[in-house]
This record gives structure tokens, sequence and C-alpha cells, in this order.
């Protein structure tokens, strides 16, 4: 089984059917909420959201369905996906500390991911490792939002003392991916999901409209000025922040 890996805000996933694909063409907005008995502050770029669809392609650059540091938008064909990452401001911070990089580059990079329709094969077997989950569908349990169908999936994950934490999502089966990644594998578009963020604070973003037909091809375009590094050539620089970043935090 998989262990458990965080998508920024978005902690999301669950077993890929065999199913047609969706032909959906649209915008789904939301609204981002603080829910918690701890209030957040909810920035004005995060406190409203969107995801551009077209059938199996997704695109966003809402804060909330970004993950890594230094994304700025995500791009999601099938299975692949396809981040624009600034680290400019990094780069040029660490390197007026004195850091030293092996890339010379402006640091605004395209990061492509590519999964394979097995790696959620096993989501729904039940799993109470610590650090590991597993994806319960809820069959007979729907409600409505932003006027669509949804349907309850609740995420089972299991902390280090052995004890569940789960998190119920409302998604819609007829739009988005059959494997949508975007969302670790569901199988639609989620419309409404509260996430713990700890300390008695909880997020909770819900789906507000649904557009059909508004996008074009251009709306799915990644923006102008990022450069691909080779496989090695990335991990290396991934890996050199990581190790000045840290030597800064230990001054």
């Amino acid at each position: 089984m998989k262990k458990f890996f965080i998508m920024a805000a978005v902690m999301l996933a669950a077993a890929v059917g065999a199913e047609a694909q969706n032909t959906f063409k649209g915008i789904v907005r939301y609204k981002v909420e603080s829910t918690g008995t701890v209030a957040m502050s909810i920035p004005e770029e995060v406190a409203k959201a969107e995801i551009k669809v077209d059938g199996e392609n997704l695109y966003t650059k809402s804060p909330i369905f970004l993950s890594g540091m230094g994304a700025e938008c995500v791009l999601v064909n099938g299975l692949q996906t396809t981040t624009c990452m600034d680290l400019s401001q990094l780069l040029g911070y660490l390197r007026s500390q004195g850091s030293e990089f092996t890339y010379e580059g402006t640091g605004k990079l395209i990061i492509t991911n590519k999964a394979e329709a097995k790696d959620f094969d096993s989501l729904t077997i039940v799993d109470t490792e610590p650090g590991h989950f597993y994806y319960e569908y809820v069959d007979g349990e729907t409600k409505t939002v932003a006027g669509q169908k949804a349907y309850k999936l609740v995420r089972h994950m299991y902390d280090e003392d052995g004890v569940d934490h789960p998190m119920t999502m409302w998604y819609s089966k007829e739009i988005g991916p059959s494997v949508n990644v975007l969302f670790n594998g569901i199988k639609g578009m989620p419309l409404e999901c509260t996430m713990d963020a700890g300390e008695g604070r909880a997020l909770t973003y819900t789906a507000t409209e649904v557009v059909t037909g508004k996008v074009k091809a251009v709306d799915f375009l990644l923006p102008d000025g990022y450069e691909t590094l080779g496989e090695e050539e990335l991990k290396e620089l991934f890996e050199q922040l990581q190790e000045e970043i840290e030597l800064l935090q230990g001054e």
C-alpha cells in the first residue's frame, strides 16, 4: 500500500474503476472558509477558487489546489500533471545569503509527473498501518452541492498511534477525469470537503457554481517563461535547496 502524501492543502484519494470518461466542459467555482472551533485567516486569493474542466483535462491556479513550494498553476492531462513552479524569490534570497547552486537559471520551472492507473488500484483495501490510508465509497448517501448530485466518500487515515482520522468528501461522478490525479485518483470532481488543520482549526471548500461550456483550448495553455530541467538536474536542485534551507534554519 502506498503511504499517504500531502497535496498542499488538499489531501484526498480513491480507487479507480473501469468507468467511461466524463465529457463535461466548464468551470467549477468554490468558496473556501474557516470552519473549525479556532478561526483561521483566509487570504483573499485563497477564499475563492476554481478549476477549469475539459473532460479528462483540468487547469487551476487556485492556491488551495496546488502542491509544492512555489507552485503557480497545474495542468492535468489524464494521468499526467504539469506544474509551473516559481522558485525565483527563494533562489534569489538564498543566493543573497551566500548560497551557491549548480543550477544557474531563474527558478521558473515546469515539473511533469506521470501516474499509472495501477497506482490507485488498492486504495479501497482496508489498511490501518500508521501513515497509511484507505477510501470508503458510501453507497446510498447523496446530497446536492451547487446544483449537482454529490456522492459521499470517506478517507480513513491512521496516525502513528493507530488512531483513525476520517475525512468526508462529497464529489461528482459526472464532472472531471475518471481518475482525477489532481486529487490523488478520485473518480470525478470534489464538490465539498472539510480538512482538519489541527488544534481546532479546519478548512472547508465548497462548490458554489458549476458553469457549463465556458472553456476554450487557450484556457489550458501553460504560461510563458518557464523552463524544463532533466530529472537529475531537478533532483540535484531540490536537494541543494533543502540543504541550504536547513542550514539557514539551524543558524
